[in-house]
């Protein structure tokens, strides 16, 4: 299901998202965080950086060494992430940008799910269809849970489309209930 961003994640996101905006690199800034969030998300690594007992210099020193090659911008704000203490938003910060990035670039994410897992082919299809009643490009996320018997259940921005068969049997369950 779709990440729930913190507001201090979403400030950092905006201000990464200006400065990526006029340096022209939305593209080495979305794989940078990714790489950050990725890194972060390392169980060992987060628990090295979460040690009382280990000082601020040393996770800095180790940070540096493990993201070498990422732009000095990038090493800036995980620098002032860890010294914040708010270096565990990095996979919120990287999901919030890849969401302003589809915004900006006219893509919509659609939530789709199915009652069994979807292969490509299908996933294709539903984006194909999805964005002809859109009218916009779309990007499939897709999420299997087997209650809803059979179908598609898809959510664009505010429009949600049940295509489920549960969705069917409670219609008509509705339409034969006595009034």
């Amino acid at each position: 299901m779709p990440t729930i961003t913190s507001g201090s994640a979403k400030r950092y996101t905006e201000a990464v998202f200006r400065i990526a905006e006029a340096n022209h690199s939305f593209d080495r800034w979305e794989a940078e965080l990714e790489r950050i969030a990725g890194l972060v998300e390392t169980p060992e690594l987060a628990a090295f950086l979460s040690a009382p007992a280990v000082g601020m210099m040393a996770k800095d020193t180790v940070l540096v060494r493990l993201l070498d090659g990422v732009s000095p911008e990038a090493s800036n704000l995980v620098k002032l992430l860890l010294r914040k203490g708010k270096l565990a938003l990095a996979p919120q910060i990287a999901a919030h940008y890849r969401d302003l990035l589809n915004s900006y670039r006219g893509i919509v994410t659609a939530e789709v799910v199915s009652a069994v897992p979807l292969n490509g082919e299908e996933k294709k299809a539903i984006a194909r269809r999805l964005s002809q009643m859109t009218g916009r490009q779309v990007l499939v996320q897709d999420w299997v849970d087997s209650s809803i018997i059979g179908g598609i259940v898809a959510r664009v921005g505010d429009q949600l489309i049940d295509d489920s068969v549960k969705g069917r049997l409670e219609a008509l369950k509705k339409r034969l209930a006595p009034a």
